[in-house]
């Protein structure tokens, strides 16, 4: 006779029940599969780790799954969980790693480091007493010594240029947000650009306040930029769908062996249900992000403009284990308001050719040409209004494609960035100039108007590339990695005196997926 145990969970991904059946008969697979671990443990030649056993174990049977089925271990997990749930304990600092010591670049606004007179330019040298510069320390090892529970008190001591003597501050840590938009601006008179880089717990009241403050200052229109957007909470796009459908209009619905169809739909009480909206989309446009766009194009509600979204149409539900570890366990596919199911095949166990999917695009051109593109014909679907064909079954393909551009991002450029030449260039050169740049340029409409990143800043970055045996194969490629660098350091030194968001807007006069959906609102020429 069969013994069963029958579990009723809710999880936090779909809020649904489920029966977990397991079967702990004899001979049944649950059985021998705790004889083997019992047998490995006890009888094994050499001294094995239990734990590591059993993950071990969970990982490969995750393994013969599809390529989205995972585990984390209890540290994956509680870093996982921070950029989801929007915020961590900590003492609210922008910082890179230079030459061996902790460089500040930004002082979170309000946050603890601020308010004990933390400034950026400021070094920490020490955590505790114990030095952190010169010693190699890992950045991970770094963090973890900054961080901690809210209310325990860390002393730092800090070298201030200018000043002799370190100095001492005792820092209260306290919840430091992680912002999930990157950044709001008007783009053009009557119309936001809201970027949002992942989809958290915070997502969707962090998108309503940069609409809502767009909209008073007149925004009609909306730019959404998705691209880069690898996904996050199922709830947290559908609520931004929300803003912009019709009451009952559908947002998208799950299905799986054992869960229900379960519809998401719009109840019609959203802030954006008139004027036009451009939502914008690349390769690495996954998941959530393909839901919000796979629901504006099929209720035809928007445009959408890029390149092929990534296509990532399965639903994971995350299992908890006592130790703080998490299987993510794929119990069902998302579909699109007309049924579409953008999920890329894939084969079960050969998770190595599906992480190859983007690099065979890329060989194959579909990056620079919309024909190198093939869609299959027994995947066609109509958008629920204007009847227009739209295609399931391996991302979601733009309704106005704009190929990548390779005179911008040279392989040239692409070397200068792998080896970090760029970045370090920006972060010495800020270091150095931050006061004279903020008292020149006091605000960022002037910046913008007016800064030219110096031509001795370029040629540090060419000499150094030079060291590192990078160089480029013509003038023509020198003269267009040249002018790309001098955008990107722009808006690299826009970001480290301001926000993300005058990044973008440095970035974005150049970001031809942006410029497009321009053109087409009738902006630019």
């Amino acid at each position: 006779m069969k013994k069963f145990l029958t579990i009723v969970a809710c999880f936090a991904t779909l809020t649904l029940q489920a029966q977990l059946q397991f079967n702990l008969g004899k001979g049944s697979p649950l059985q021998k599969m705790q004889v083997a671990e019992m047998a490995i443990k006890n009888l094994y030649v050499d001294s094995v780790n239990e734990n590591k056993l059993v993950e071990d174990a969970i990982k490969g049977m995750l393994e013969q799954l599809d390529p989205h089925s995972s585990y984390s271990s209890a540290k994956e997990t509680k870093a996982m969980n921070e950029s989801l749930q929007g915020s961590f304990e900590g003492i609210g600092v922008q910082f890179n790693i230079v030459k061996d010591t902790l460089l500040i670049i930004q002082t979170i606004v309000n946050g603890p480091s601020e308010k004990v007179g933390i400034m950026a330019g400021d070094r920490i040298v020490s955590v505790n007493d114990s030095a952190i510069s010169g010693v190699k320390m890992s950045r991970e090892d770094i963090v973890r010594r900054l961080r901690g529970p809210k209310g325990t008190l860390v002393k730092v001591g800090v070298v201030r240029p200018g000043i002799k003597d370190v100095l001492t501050f005792r820092i209260k840590r306290d919840k430091i947000p992680i912002e999930t938009v990157d950044a709001y601006y008007l783009i053009r008179p009557g119309v936001a650009y809201i970027r949002i880089g992942s989809f958290g717990a915070t997502t969707y009241e962090e998108f309503m306040q940069a609409l809502m403050k767009l909209q008073v200052k007149g925004a009609t229109d909306l730019i959404l930029d998705l691209q880069d957007n690898g996904g996050g909470y199922l709830q947290a796009a559908v609520s931004i769908v929300n803003e912009f459908l019709q009451r009952n209009d559908l947002i998208v619905y799950t299905q799986g062996r054992n869960t229900s169809r379960q519809e998401f739909r719009a109840h019609g009480n959203g802030g954006m249900l008139t004027g036009k909206v451009f939502v914008l989309i690349n390769e690495y446009s996954a998941s959530a992000a393909e839901i919000v766009t796979g629901a504006i194009q099929d209720q035809d509600r928007g445009i959408v403009v890029g390149r092929r979204s990534f296509g990532k149409g399965l639903v994971q539900r995350p299992i908890e284990f006592a130790d703080g570890s998490m299987m993510r366990l794929t119990i069902a596919h998302y579909y699109t308001p007309s049924g579409r199911c953008i999920q890329k095949p894939y084969v079960k166990g050969d998770n190595a050719n599906y992480e190859k999917d983007l690099d065979n695009r890329f060989k194959k051109g579909e990056f620079y040409s919309a024909d190198s593109i093939h869609l299959n014909d027994s995947l066609k679907y109509q958008t629920l209004r204007r009847k227009r064909t739209v295609y399931g079954g391996g991302g979601i393909m733009p309704d106005y494609f704009v190929p990548l551009d390779s005179t911008q991002f040279t392989h040239y450029h692409r070397q200068l960035a792998a080896k970090s030449i760029i970045i370090n260039a920006n972060i010495q050169y800020v270091d150095k100039h931050r006061k004279e740049l903020k008292k020149k340029y006091p605000t960022f409409a002037e910046f913008n108007k007016k800064y030219q990143v110096p031509q001795t800043l370029i040629n540090e970055i060419v000499a150094e590339g030079e060291k590192q045996m990078i160089k480029a194969k013509n003038q023509t490629e020198l003269n267009n990695t040249i002018a790309s660098i001098k955008t990107q350091l722009k808006a690299l030194v826009a970001r480290d005196l301001w926000h993300m968001s005058e990044y973008f807007q440095v970035m974005n006069e150049s970001n031809h997926v942006v410029q497009k959906a321009l053109v087409l609102l009738g902006k630019d020429k």
